[in-house]
């Protein structure tokens, strides 16, 4: 194995992430898996330095460990479009019992989204608890521009902003964002605030509330939020109401620690 001699970081500079960078590059070079010592020698680190690198890039899917050896090599395709994206019946999943306790709690329709393959995709609904006819939209294409589950991914998301594309925005009801300039303002609110509404904007008669679902490293990778008759969510001046964005927000807070934000490896 080459040895990388001695790593020391440049002023300015992450020392972590160049020691990692420097770990991937070596195992790139590699053609048969490395032990943790030939790790060591080659990078001229210490163990439980190596070991904590090692740890924190086969939990973010750059590394495998072989159970048997014990021996490290690169994951398979780690940065390819597919492999960087949360399976959906995982979002599902992991977020099933807290889109349900969000629905029960604020008796409206609760709905976890997406981006795939340029829109918002609808990976869970819930129904709200009344007698009201409602169909479900699980597996469903929504507007990224008139909805907030959509708005949210718009203002985090470099994927979802690409997947707007760069024609007009068509009018879905009578509130909807068409204004580019109108729409980066909002996102940019959405942003700052951490949630987003759709007053109107969908149709005439409801408004919607969402916030991120974010994963260990913090990067958004759905979203989930509540969607009811305009009077049930909005005061009477309009805004959505404030006891209902904090509903959406633990929510949300509480998935988002399912994937592993804020939570110490």
């Amino acid at each position: 194995m080459p040895s990388s001699g001695s790593l020391q970081c440049m002023p300015g500079m992450v020392q972590s992430v160049e020691r990692a960078a420097a770990l991937l590059r070596l195992l790139a070079a590699e053609r048969e898996p490395a032990t943790l010592g030939q790790i060591c020698s080659a990078l001229g680190i210490a163990k439980a330095t190596a070991h904590g690198l090692l740890k924190t890039l086969i939990h973010v899917g750059f590394v495998e460990q072989d159970r048997d050896t014990g021996r490290y090599q690169l994951a398979p395709d780690p940065l390819t479009p597919e492999s960087v994206l949360w399976d959906v019946n995982e979002i599902r999943s992991r977020a099933m019992n807290w889109a349900d306790a969000l629905a029960a709690r604020t008796g409206q329709a609760t709905r976890l989204g997406a981006f795939r393959d340029g829109s918002l995709l609808v990976v869970h609904h819930v129904f709200r608890a009344d007698s009201t006819p409602q169909t479900s939209t699980t597996g469903s294409r929504l507007p990224l521009h008139a909805t907030a589950l959509g708005k949210v991914l718009l203002a985090h998301d470099t994927r979802a902003a690409r997947g707007l594309g760069a024609g007009p925005l068509p009018a879905i009801a009578f509130r909807t964002i068409t204004d580019r300039g109108e729409l980066a303002r909002e996102l940019a609110r959405v942003r700052d605030a951490g949630w987003a509404s759709a007053v109107q904007e969908l149709t005439t008669e409801t408004a919607a509330i969402a916030v991120p679902i974010r994963d260990e490293g913090g990067a958004v990778i759905a979203a989930i939020g509540i969607e009811g008759p305009l009077d049930d969510i909005c005061t009477s001046r309009g805004a959505p109401r404030p006891e209902l964005i904090e509903q959406v927000r633990h929510a949300g807070h509480n998935i988002s620690h399912e994937f592993g934000h804020g939570r110490s490896l």
